[in-house]
């Protein structure tokens, strides 16, 4: 192993479970991460961080000096929101807030991050450079990483290159996904409501049906991946909910459907938006409605760029053996780091934690989700060791 970090690491195992245990039982949602915040910020401030509270509501930053001269500051992202999941593991370290748990692994990434201040600190002297640590809030949905953005995160000092990661129930324990280029996908909302003439269900040649119209709509806007978008990239239109009328025996005056839509990149999502208006307005006007079409800017696609996904690629290689690195994973869930490598050259990847022998294999958001707590040590280490080389200009 070419990396100093990861004996160190692993010999801080059972303390870095003990950290994720401890969180996975007490989860906050996203804003409200109070408990877990402090914890962070005592433990940074002992490990002679310079720190930050506050930062995006309830984020913190830890800055350390390296003893060794640089110019260049890296970046490392940990979140540490919750889910509104009622836990169904039946484990010690069960959730203790009811209807909350960790079901994604930002307890681990807390837990790594720890790890991570805790390395960085013990070989300050071999550390060229500004480190920078950002414990995030608000990671689900809420736009967490642009709150802290806005607080003024990338700069003072100005960051250079930034680092993520996150467990994953996709991957065994000892492998990882580490790609270059777009690994997950931009998420928006879509809201359409269809504009009708209720009436009488007996009398449907005096109405403009809304559900009708709705039903046209969601098959129409099947279309509009397979027909407009180029077979080699990838496109999701998915309406997951449609609300209309109260009784069977009257006809709909509006109809509302809520969807989300997926892509890898800001063409194909530019394709996406004006397509998904221009049917849906179109078959409404067809049927003799109006189709009130809104498209929500969620998060960005998580864009990896090339020189630091070839050292954070080494690194990984060097701790898990080359044969464990996938360099091709795509999913098209969503990740709001993207926020951050949108403004920062950097790498977000996938750190193997499904333990199918022990039945850790649960998919991310769901009540049993759990992980393999034994990834924690390689997380640290992985994250320690690209972060210094970044810092050495292996990235430039």
């Amino acid at each position: 192993m070419s990396t100093p970090f990861l004996e160190d690491a692993l010999a801080m195992s059972d303390e870095l479970t003990a950290i994720r245990r401890d969180l996975h039982m007490h989860p906050e949602m996203g804003f409200q991460e109070v408990r877990t915040a402090r914890i962070v910020a005592e433990k940074l401030n002992s490990l002679g961080y310079e720190v930050m509270t506050g930062v995006g509501k309830t984020g913190v930053v830890g800055l350390l000096q390296g003893g060794q001269p640089g110019e260049k500051v890296v970046l490392l992202r940990f979140d540490m929101d919750a889910l509104p999941i009622q836990e169904e593991n039946d484990v010690p370290y069960k959730s203790q807030t009811p209807g909350v748990m960790h079901a994604c692994g930002h307890d681990a990434h807390v837990a790594v991050g720890i790890g991570v201040a805790t390395l960085l600190a013990k070989h300050r002297e071999q550390v060229p450079g500004t480190i920078k640590l950002m414990f995030q809030p608000a990671e689900e949905g809420l736009g967490g990483a642009m709150s802290m953005i806005n607080d003024g995160l990338l700069d003072g000092p100005k960051v250079d290159y930034a680092l993520g990661l996150h467990v994953s129930s996709w991957h065994e324990l000892g492998t990882a996904a580490v790609v270059s280029g777009a690994m997950l996908a931009a998420g928006d909302g879509l809201s359409i409501t269809v504009h009708g003439r209720g009436g009488h269900g007996a009398q449907p040649d005096q109405t403009v049906d809304a559900v009708l119209v709705a039903s046209h709509i969601v098959v129409a806007l099947q279309t509009v991946v397979a027909r407009n978008i180029n077979p080699n990239d990838t496109g999701v239109v998915t309406v997951g909910a449609i609300h209309a009328g109260e009784a069977g025996n009257v006809i709909a005056e509006t109809a509302t459907m809520r969807g989300t839509i997926r892509c890898f990149s800001q063409d194909v999502r530019a394709v996406l938006h004006t397509r998904i208006r221009a049917v849906a307005e179109g078959v409404a006007a067809a049927l003799g409605a109006r189709a009130e079409v809104l498209i929500t800017l969620g998060v960005d696609p998580t864009i990896s760029a090339p020189r630091p996904t070839a050292v954070v690629h080494g690194v990984a290689a060097d701790v898990l053996g080359e044969q464990n690195i996938n360099t091709t994973f795509r999913t098209t869930g969503g990740e709001d780091f993207s926020a951050v490598l949108e403004r920062v050259p950097g790498n977000f990847f996938m750190l193997g934690a499904r333990n199918d022998a022990k039945g850790l294999n649960f998919p991310h958001h769901n009540p049993r989700f759990d992980i393999d707590e034994a990834c924690l040590p390689s997380g640290a280490a992985i994250l320690s060791e690209a972060a210094v080389r970044c810092l050495r200009g292996e990235a430039d």
